[in-house]
């Protein structure tokens, strides 16, 4: 898969600098603990799949120090540069279609990656197949049929077109292959590919400015994508927007669920 082969939300679109800004915000606190669980990290190794932005890579970057080594990949690394120095190696990699960057990885971390991939098992085999033995897989993705909306707490008209402009989004990412409940599957298809030690759990932030700033780069990116397939108008867009800017609406982003484990 080429960055502008369908995927809807690429690298290459303006937006999506304050898209990797929100994630972080939201989800690295997450993917932090999680990491640091699974044992100290200097001189590791570890494969960071489907990068995007900069702050999973250069925080591991600093855990694992001068004796270790971080690879990074994506698609499109054009948000890498600025972590492209030791201990980082940054390439150009699509983790469904190529052989792993490697082997005897300590770490393999994707987070909110696989969910857009179109052969997913094949992925999350390669991730595997880089793994030392003893060495730990740690996955988080969304679920965004667990929880489908922008605003549970639907009370206004405000609330129900920001949910209304959730599904279409749920439409166009379905559309493009996307699996919107893969989030929930993730401990089962651990443990049937031989993982022990496996846990999971699920973090779902609400009402917060990151949450914020997500939602409206997310509609400003598809906003095309949204009218050219009639569902929304223009018009409908612009008011969803100004809602969102006036700080006024509790917005929530689909849970996020980590799932872990060793390989024997």
């Amino acid at each position: 898969m080429t960055p502008s082969d369908g995927y809807l939300l690429d690298n290459q679109h303006a937006e999506a600098a304050e898209r990797f800004d929100a994630f972080a915000h939201l989800f690295d606190p997450t993917t932090f603990r999680h990491i640091e669980g699974l044992g100290a990290m200097a001189g590791r190794r570890c494969w960071e799949v489907g990068a995007g932005g900069t702050s999973v890579v250069s925080w591991l970057a600093q855990r694992v120090g001068p004796t270790g080594q971080v690879v990074a990949t994506d698609i499109d690394t054009s948000r890498l540069a600025a972590a492209a120095r030791p201990p980082v190696e940054v390439r150009v990699h699509d983790v469904s279609a190529e052989e792993p960057p490697g082997e005897g990885f300590d770490l393999v971390h994707a987070r909110l990656v696989l969910v857009h991939v179109p052969d997913r098992e094949k992925a999350l085999g390669s991730m595997i197949e880089a793994l030392r033995p003893g060495g730990w897989l740690l996955v988080e993705d969304a679920d965004p049929a667990l929880q489908p909306l922008t605003c549970p707490d639907e009370y206004g008209p405000e609330q129900r077109l920001a949910n209304r402009l959730r599904q279409g989004f749920r439409s166009l990412l379905a559309e493009r292959g996307a699996d919107l409940a893969y989030g929930r599957r993730l401990p089962r298809l651990l443990r049937e590919a031989g993982l022990r030690e496996v846990h999971a759990d699920a973090y779902f932030p609400m009402t917060s400015p990151a949450c914020t700033a997500l939602e409206s780069a997310t509609v400003r990116q598809i906003r095309d994508r949204l009218v050219a397939a009639g569902l929304a108008t223009d018009q409908e867009i612009d008011q969803h927007l100004a809602n969102v800017e006036s700080g006024a609406m509790d917005l929530t982003t689909a849970p996020m669920i980590s799932a872990w484990g060793r390989k024997a």
